[in-house]
C-alpha cells in the first residue's frame, strides 16, 4: 500500500492560510466601526447615537465607547442595546449581519414601524428585542427557521398580526417569549421547550392551550378568547347527532309546556276566585314595598363600591405580577375587612384582611394619568419581576382611567418614620444602634438592586424616605414605593417626591444619577439624629436649614456629641462605628454632585460598618469628650460643602 507523503512545501502553505485568515479576521475587526456607521445612516431622529465616531473603537478593552454597545473583553461588539433613543427609520439587518460578533439586538420602546426585520439573515442570533414600538403585519410561519441559538424573543406592545410563527416552536433553547398586547390570532401552536416562559396576553388568540404551556401563569393568557388549563375548562364541541338530539328534546319540552299552559288557563276559567280571602290590603302592600325597597337600598350600599370597579376599564379584574402568591378576586378585596393605613403622598392605603390568608395593603393611586395602559401595564409587570429580600414585592394591580390600586403584603412593624417620630409610652424603647445600624445596611442594598435592575431610569427610586421604609416582624427595613417617577404624573412628582428636594432639582431643575443617594443620605442623617428633615418640606430655597445644613454646623463648631439621636439606645463602645455612618450620611449629601459618593461605594462603605467599635483607643478619646469626634473627621480629610 502506497502512502501520500506531502511535499516539503505543505506546512509553509498551512502557515499562509493560517495567516490569511488572522488578516482577514483583523480587517473584519476594523471594518466594524464603518459598518455601523453605515447602518446607523438608516435610522432617523439618532441624536442620542452623536458619539459614534468612526475613528474611535466601538468597544475597547470589553468596555463600550459608543452609546448602546454591548462589548465582548476582546473587544468585539457583542450586541446593541438601543433602547428609549427616540430611534425610527430602517433597521439594516444586511448591514448588522457584516458585523460577524453580534449576537444581541434590542430596538425596545422606539419609533420603529413596518414589517419585522429579517432577522434570520443573522443566523448566530441569541436574542431579539423589538417591544413597545409601533411593527405591524404578519410574521412569516417560517422567520425563525434555522435560529437554534435564540434563547430570547420579545415583540410586545406592537401591531403584529396573523398567525404565531411556527418556527417559534422549533427554537431548542428558547427560554423567553414575549408576544403580548399585538393583534396575532387563532390557535397557539404547542410549545414543547423546557423552561420556556411565554406571555399572549391581550391578543386575538383562540382555541384550547396546548399541552406545553399548560404549566403557565394564567395572565399569560387573559385578553384572549381562550380555555383550558390554567384558564377554566373548554367545553367539548358536539357532533351533529347530538345536536340533532338535543334539538329534537328542546322542541318536545316547548310543545309540553305549551300544552301544560292550556291545561292551566282552561282550569282557571272555571275556577271560582275567592276576591275577600285574595285580596292584599292597601297597608300590605305599602308595608311589603318598603320592606323590598329597604333590601334594595342595603345591597346597593354595599355593592356600590364593587360595582364601581367593574365598570372599570379593565372589567374589574386584578393583575397578578407574581406567582408565589396565593390569588383572589377583586371582590374578595373591596368585600374585606380594612383598616385605614394613612393617607401620604401618592393616596390612601388600606391593610385588607381577607378570610383565610395573611392581610394584604392596598394603595390608591389617582395621580397615575402619566402613560397609557399598556405602558402602564408593562411598567407593573417590570415591578413585579423585581425581588429582594430588602424591596417590599408588588403582588397585584388594578387599572381604571381615574385611579388604580396597587396591592403589596403587609409590613407588621410599620414604618421607620413611625419609630423615629411617633411619641411612644414611657416603657416602649426606641430603636437601639444595632438595630439602626441593621435597618440602614438593609435600606443601602435594596437601593443598590434597584440601581443594578434598573439602569435605564435616572431615579430607580425617586421617593426614599422613612416612611417609605417599612419594617418586618424582625424589623429588616422593606423599600416601598419605589420606581414610580415613570407612572405618576410630571407636576405631582416634582411637588411632592423626594427626589425633587435635592439640590440638584432645586438649584438647576435636574436629577441625576446621584440624587437617590442624597436621599440616601438625609435618611441615615435622620436615622442617626431623630430629627424630621425639613428637607421634605422646604425644598432649600431658604426658610429653616435642612437636616444636612444643621448637621454640617454641629460638626464645625466640634459639638458632634449633641448630633445623635438622645433615645438611641445601644450605643456604648459604638461611636466610632456612628461617626464613619454619620460621615458617610454626609458625604451622600453634599450638594456638589461631583464630590457626592455614587452608590457602589456608598453600599461598600456600609457594608463596612461593625456593631461595636474595634479600636480600644476610642474609649480613651471619647473620654475627652466632644474632641474626638472633630479628631475623627479631620484625620480622614473629611470636608463637606452645603452650598451650591
Amino acid at each position: 500500500m502506497s502512502c501520500f507523503r506531502p511535499p516539503h512545501w505543505f506546512p509553509l502553505l498551512i502557515i499562509f492560510h493560517i495567516i490569511l485568515l488572522t488578516c482577514s479576521l483583523v480587517s473584519s475587526d476594523q471594518q466594524d466601526p464603518q459598518r455601523l456607521i453605515k447602518f446607523k445612516e438608516s435610522l432617523t431622529n439618532i441624536a442620542a447615537l452623536s458619539d459614534w465616531d468612526p475613528n474611535v473603537a466601538p468597544c475597547a478593552g470589553g468596555s463600550p465607547k459608543w452609546n448602546g454597545m454591548i462589548c465582548n473583553l476582546d473587544g468585539s461588539v457583542f450586541g446593541l442595546r438601543l433602547e428609549n433613543m427616540g430611534l425610527s427609520g430602517n433597521i439594516d439587518m444586511d448591514t448588522l449581519a457584516e458585523v460577524t460578533s453580534i449576537r444581541s439586538l434590542s430596538f425596545m420602546n422606539n419609533s420603529f414601524e413596518g414589517s419585522m426585520p429579517n432577522i434570520q439573515k443573522i443566523g448566530p442570533l441569541r436574542s431579539i428585542f423589538l417591544s413597545n414600538n409601533k411593527f405591524s403585519g404578519e410574521i412569516g410561519g417560517e422567520a425563525f427557521n434555522g435560529m437554534s441559538s435564540l434563547r430570547k424573543v420579545e415583540l410586545a406592545n406592537n401591531n403584529f398580526g396573523g398567525k404565531i410563527p411556527i418556527s417559534l416552536t422549533r427554537l431548542p433553547i428558547l427560554v423567553d417569549l414575549q408576544l403580548q398586547d399585538n393583534q396575532f390570532d387563532g390557535e397557539i401552536p404547542d410549545f414543547e421547550q423546557k423552561d420556556l416562559i411565554v406571555n399572549f396576553a391581550n391578543n386575538k388568540l383562540d382555541g384550547s392551550i396546548p399541552k406545553g404551556l399548560r404549566n403557565q401563569d394564567p395572565s399569560s393568557f387573559e385578553g384572549n378568547n381562550l380555555c383550558g388549563k390554567p384558564l377554566n375548562s373548554c367545553k367539548k364541541k358536539l357532533n351533529k347527532k347530538m345536536i340533532f338530539i338535543i334539538a329534537g328534546a328542546s322542541i318536545f319540552a316547548v310543545l309540553v309546556a305549551i300544552i301544560m299552559t292550556l291545561f292551566i288557563i282552561r282550569s282557571r276559567r272555571r275556577r271560582k276566585i275567592d276576591y275577600k280571602n285574595c285580596q292584599v290590603t292597601k297597608t300590605n302592600i305599602n308595608n311589603a314595598y318598603k320592606h323590598n325597597a329597604n333590601n334594595k337600598v342595603i345591597q346597593m350600599h354595599t355593592k356600590v363600591q364593587e360595582q364601581t370597579y367593574k365598570r372599570s376599564d379593565n372589567g374589574g379584574k386584578l393583575h397578578f405580577v407574581r406567582t408565589d402568591r396565593e390569588r383572589f378576586e377583586l371582590e374578595e378585596l373591596l368585600r374585606a375587612s380594612a383598616d385605614v393605613l394613612g393617607s401620604g403622598s401618592f393616596g390612601s392605603s388600606y391593610k385588607a384582611m381577607l378570610a383565610g390568608r395573611a392581610p394584604m395593603v392596598v394603595k390608591r393611586f389617582k395621580e397615575m394619568g402619566n402613560v397609557g395602559k399598556e405602558d402602564f401595564y408593562g411598567h407593573m409587570r417590570m415591578l413585579g419581576n423585581l425581588a429582594h429580600p430588602n424591596l417590599l414585592p408588588l403582588v397585584a394591580f388594578y387599572y381604571k382611567k381615574e385611579e388604580k390600586l396597587l396591592v403589596t403584603d403587609f409590613a407588621a412593624n410599620g414604618s421607620l418614620a413611625s419609630h423615629l417620630h411617633v411619641k411612644r409610652r414611657l416603657d416602649e424603647p426606641g430603636l437601639d444602634w444595632p438595630t439602626r445600624l441593621k435597618i440602614i445596611k438593609g435600606v443601602a442594598r435594596g437601593l443598590d438592586y434597584l440601581y443594578q435592575e434598573l439602569p435605564r431610569l435616572s431615579l430607580p427610586h425617586g421617593h426614599l424616605k422613612s416612611s417609605n421604609v417599612l419594617l418586618d416582624d424582625e424589623f429588616n427595613p422593606l423599600l416601598s414605593d419605589y420606581a414610580l417617577v415613570p407612572v405618576i404624573n410630571k407636576d405631582h412628582a416634582q411637588h411632592l417626591m423626594v427626589a425633587y428636594k435635592s439640590p440638584e432639582f432645586t438649584q438647576h431643575g435636574h436629577t441625576t444619577k446621584k440624587t437617590d443617594v442624597w436621599c440616601l443620605g438625609i435618611l441615615i442623617l435622620e436615622m442617626l439624629t431623630g430629627k424630621f428633615p425639613a428637607n421634605y418640606l422646604e425644598q432649600g430655597k431658604g426658610g429653616k436649614p435642612d437636616l444636612g445644613t444643621w448637621v454640617n454646623s454641629v460638626v464645625r463648631e466640634e459639638w458632634t456629641g449633641e448630633v445623635f439621636d438622645k433615645e438611641m439606645k445601644g450605643t456604648k463602645n459604638r461611636e466610632g462605628e456612628m461617626l464613619k455612618l454619620l460621615k458617610i450620611g454626609m458625604s451622600c449629601c453634599e450638594w456638589d454632585v461631583a464630590r457626592r459618593c455614587d452608590i457602589r461605594d456608598t453600599v461598600e462603605k456600609i457594608e463596612g460598618l461593625k456593631d461595636r467599635d474595634d479600636d480600644e483607643e476610642f474609649s480613651s478619646y471619647a473620654s475627652e469628650g466632644d474632641a474626638y469626634s472633630s479628631r475623627a473627621m479631620e484625620d480622614d480629610n473629611f470636608s463637606f460643602s452645603v452650598t451650591s
